[in-house]
């Protein structure tokens, strides 16, 4: 199998890249740029038109498929999730393709050739993913909790349902290090919910559905939400705050030790009983993580038994969070002004797309929580005031503000992670070389690149046909 570095690898996609961008690559200096993943891919081919009257086909992009798939093998052998690159393929055919290889302290870009977040600090997390519960002294059972009457109802819906014995359920308390609350043990004592059981019945799963008010999993699926069950992105995670307000029922945390997961809402949200509630909540009360969400959580029932019994039971119901005065945008459409947003709950500052002067970072100098700022190209007056936000962690800047930054020696101490925005005709590789030098502050290891080499052949001329005009013969191209 042709490796990483072949140039046959590449060969079909680069032919393909030469086809839609002829002229682009026949100009000096020209280049195309592009990424390949194990399961996308970012590249910039052509694709055919279908005929007239027919819908696109996979046999229409079966070239592009097929060029792909090389490469994405090559990764596999080389054990690399992704790779970035550009080329250069002049008019002669020598081809010079420059490759921007996986490095443990940079994330992949999101569907381009520059580089993610970089990790300046082996296995930071962000601030959300760092939170554990806290205690709340005298959280207690909710007083609908009635573990025989939930038994009893559960029995009369599912009278032909299979259920766990004691040892199985020990067996999974045993595997979860958790003791389950008893409203769980009864609810699998009656319904095991495991998928063998049902054999022919395929109606059963609608009924447990409505006998319990959720998609129950088997008890053998049952698993603990902590943070690592919301995977994150740098940049998208350091936007994010966990605040947990004094009347709040759930604590808003990433994930909990306390939060088990033995269910589905049947739309990806899964559902959990929560022995780690806040301050109004209530110990083994059902709540729902939300699929499209990355930090908290919402309250479903304050008990099984009330989700049960409860006919008319409601769809538990969404609120906004990570707004002010913890997270704030500055751009055209939100906070005109950072001296609107300083405030000394202030955790995330990101300024956007606006009219008007740069901004002085002054008004946020001396907040005690501020720990990301990412700033849009051209909004800022003087960079090297981010010299003084001494509790950074995480700084997003435009190259040209990098720049400042490295040159008067001012990149904060502070961070655990950054990231380079690069928006618009960015050469790559001088992005990847600027990325490369913040990483040299903390000693990380680089991007690797790497250059393959190798001819495609001169570009055959293009064909001239013969036709006639209003004025006599010419010729086209």
């Amino acid at each position: 199998m042709p490796s990483l570095h072949d140039f046959a690898t590449w060969e079909p996609l680069l032919r393909l890249l030469r086809t839609a961008h002829t002229e682009t690559l026949a100009a000096p200096g020209g280049n195309v740029a592009g990424s390949i993943g194990l399961g996308s891919w970012s590249v910039p081919v052509r694709q055919r038109r279908p005929r007239a009257g027919r819908a696109l086909l996979v046999s229409d992009m079966q070239e592009e498929f097929d060029a792909i798939e090389r490469v994405q093998n090559a990764l596999v052998e080389a054990e690399a999730a992704h790779v970035a690159f550009t080329v250069e393929i002049p008019p002669s055919g020598k081809t010079s393709l420059h490759l921007f290889e996986p490095s443990p302290a940079a994330d992949p870009g999101l569907g381009n050739v520059h580089p993610g977040a970089l990790l300046l600090v082996e296995g930071a997390l962000p601030e959300p993913w760092r939170r554990l519960p806290e205690a709340v002294p005298g959280a207690r059972p909710a007083p609908s909790v009635d573990p025989a009457l939930l038994e009893r109802t559960l029995r009369e819906r599912m009278p032909a349902a299979a259920g766990a014995t004691a040892a199985e359920i020990a067996a999974a308390e045993a595997r979860l290090g958790v003791a389950l609350p008893e409203e769980v043990r009864v609810l699998y004592r009656v319904c095991r919910a495991r998928w063998a059981d049902r054999g022919d019945d395929h109606e059963a799963a609608q009924r447990v559905f409505e006998a319990v008010g959720f998609e129950l999993g088997p008890l053998d699926d049952i698993s603990i939400a902590d943070r690592s069950c919301r995977p994150f992105r740098w940049e998208h995670a350091a936007m994010e705050a966990a605040v947990t307000e004094p009347d709040a029922a759930v604590q808003d945390l990433v994930g909990s030790p306390g939060w088990i997961v033995i269910g589905d809402t049947g739309g990806g949200d899964r559902v959990a009983v929560d022995l780690t509630p806040g301050p109004r909540g209530h110990v083994g009360q059902i709540i729902v993580l939300d699929h499209e969400k990355s930090v908290g959580a919402e309250l479903f029932a304050e008990s099984l038994t009330a989700l049960v019994q409860d006919p008319e039971r409601g769809r538990y119901s969404g609120r906004r969070r990570g707004g002010l005065p913890h997270v704030a945008w500055v751009n055209h459409a939100s906070g005109r002004s950072i001296e609107a947003v300083a405030h000394p709950e202030l955790e995330a500052l990101r300024l956007g797309v606006r009219d008007g002067e740069p901004f002085s970072l002054s008004p946020v100098a001396g907040l005690p929580r501020l720990r990301t700022l990412s700033c849009h190209p051209g909004t800022l007056a003087n960079p090297v005031e981010i010299a003084g936000l001494d509790g950074l962690e995480f700084l997003e800047l435009a190259p040209e503000d990098w720049r400042v930054l490295l040159d008067a020696g001012a990149v904060p101490r502070s961070l655990s992670a950054a990231a380079v925005q690069a928006y618009g005709a960015h050469d790559p590789c001088a992005i990847v070389a600027l990325a490369n030098e913040i990483l040299g502050l903390w000693d990380r290891p680089p991007i690797p690149e790497s250059f393959v080499h190798g001819d495609l052949g001169p570009l055959a001329q293009r064909p001239w046909r013969r036709s006639r005009g209003p004025r006599g013969p010419i010729v086209r191209p």
